[in-house]
């Protein structure tokens, strides 16, 4: 499955963005994947942001709980990750990611298929 990113951009702290995620091609309907966000700042390592199962269940990531919001439709082919309350530590870029199966979405060596990444920036 190929994963499109978009929605990413410069906002000031205490401001919002939504993210896009779409999904093409593949094995499988996208229905079938787990999906999940994850982000990469500079210097440091790729860290999970959100997840939502098939069956729309969702996690976050303590940083992030409360401020964010991942979300999915299944008739597009999308996800979403809603971000309110940006911080500037919020900055970095984003991926979306696909799996087939998950045991912990936690973990990014789970998810099997990514996106080439959306640029957050928030300045202070």
């Amino acid at each position: 499955v190929q994963l499109q990113a978009s929605g990413g951009g410069l906002v000031q702290a205490g401001g919002s963005l939504r993210l896009s995620c779409a999904a093409s091609g593949g094995t499988f309907s996208f229905n079938s994947y787990y999906m999940g966000w994850f982000r990469q700042a500079p210097g440091k390592e790729r860290e999970f942001v959100a997840a939502i199962s098939r069956s729309s269940s969702t996690t976050y990531a303590d940083s992030v709980k409360g401020r964010f919001t991942i979300s999915r439709d299944n008739r597009k082919n999308t996800v979403a990750l809603q971000m309110n309350s940006l911080k500037y530590e919020d900055t970095a870029v984003y991926y979306c990611a696909a799996a087939t199966r998950v045991g912990s979405p936690q973990r990014s060596y789970e998810y099997d298929y990514w996106g080439q990444g959306t640029q957050v920036t928030v300045s202070s």
